[in-house]
């Protein structure tokens, strides 16, 4: 009878227990965020896909088509080419394509550039099945990108 007797009184106090933090719970604010009508404030350090860095005056790439992130690359997801236009001091980089289903977003490209032409981006909805999605060409998406 005794052991009985305790056992409800326990259960009583676990009870009470659980009934408080509930309604400490409804009480508080919610944390949830609006999706599709909300965006979520991303961290300074979240890693989205890699961009371009413009150069201040002149609104171009700093790339100088050296092609040390794509040696640097351990997924082998970036393909760099560029030429030497006249009357320029360095190479211009024409063609910058990361296959963005392969990147491992390890930050190495980022490390390595000499001239910090590359940086991550804050974008993170990248959900798609279209494959022009993943297939990123950033040269042209600076150029279509804003100023």
């Amino acid at each position: 009878m005794k052991k009985a007797l305790g056992e409800l009184l326990s259960g009583f106090v676990s009870l009470l227990t659980g009934m408080r933090i509930t309604l400490r719970q409804f009480f508080m604010k919610d944390v949830t965020v609006r999706y599709p009508h909300e965006a979520l404030k991303m961290p300074k350090r979240y890693r989205g896909h890699i961009v371009f860095v413009r150069d201040a005056e002149s609104g171009k790439s700093l790339c100088i088509a050296c092609k040390s992130c794509e040696k640097a690359c351990p997924s082998d997801c970036i393909v760099v080419d560029g030429i030497k236009r006249e009357g320029e001091k360095r190479k211009s980089v024409t063609d910058f394509n990361l296959d963005f289903t392969r990147c491992s977003l390890c930050g190495s490209c980022v490390e390595v550039c000499p001239v910090d032409a590359l940086e991550f981006s804050k974008n993170y909805n990248l959900a798609s099945t279209r494959k022009d999605v993943y297939q990123i060409d950033l040269v042209k998406r600076m150029e279509d990108g804003p100023k």
